[in-house]
């Protein structure tokens, strides 16, 4: 019998879904987060991680609030709103008290300041769902 791609689709599905406009941010957390053992699979704007990811097969999202369209707590709102119960971490780096609060209102695990320490991160996410190479 021959396996198709479909088959694998449970174990390559994306862990960890990085929303950010910045692509040098994007690049960074993601060639971070692999190193550390986590699939990674990264968007550029609220609209296009709703078009094209699936909230339920993440198993946490790190969300830039400010992005072009939909801010990301707007994203933070339509997945509390649609009952997703993807763990969501918070990024910014000109992030006002109030915007911390509404993240935490709206459910948010974490709100991380950029520049995000990556021990701290990979703290939070590990916290989550769990440390693919405990010890490194």
């Amino acid at each position: 019998m021959l396996l198709q791609v479909d088959d694998f689709a449970d174990v390559w599905a994306p862990m960890i879904y990085v929303v950010d406009d910045d692509e040098a941010v994007r690049d960074s957390l993601r060639t971070l987060l692999t190193a550390f053992g986590f699939p990674v699979e990264d968007f550029a704007s609220g609209q296009e991680f709703f078009d094209r990811a699936d909230p339920g097969a993440g198993k946490c999202l790190i969300l830039d609030v400010n992005l072009p369209g939909e801010s990301g707590l707007d994203v933070l709102a339509r997945l509390k709103a649609d009952g997703s119960t993807l763990p969501v971490v918070m990024v910014s780096g000109r992030a006002e008290a109030s915007a911390k609060r509404r993240a935490r209102e709206l459910g948010a695990i974490a709100f991380l300041d950029k520049p995000v320490a990556f021990d701290v991160l990979r703290a939070t996410i590990s916290e989550v769902i769990g440390d693919p190479c405990p010890g490194m």
